[in-house]
């Protein structure tokens, strides 16, 4: 079973809010910096596309996205 995994980086972060507007379900944002706050660092699989899509729209670059490479012949 492959495992997506998020980080963030909140010292990078510039609190746009588009990893929260984009992937509700897996970021927040602090209500008192306005920087990311991660819910799932682990998102199910639903939540998945969403999660890569916040990745990918980050402003400052501050979530990366690590999915194991499948093991195949």
């Amino acid at each position: 079973m492959r495992t997506t995994r998020l980080r963030v980086d909140r010292e990078r972060c510039i609190g746009a809010g588009m990893c929260a507007l984009t992937a509700p379900e897996v970021f927040d944002q602090d209500p008192d910096d306005g920087r990311v706050l991660l819910l799932h660092a682990d998102p199910p699989t639903a939540h998945r596309a969403a999660a890569q899509m916040a990745a990918g729209v980050c402003t400052s670059g501050a979530i990366t996205l690590n999915e194991p490479e499948s093991s195949g012949s």
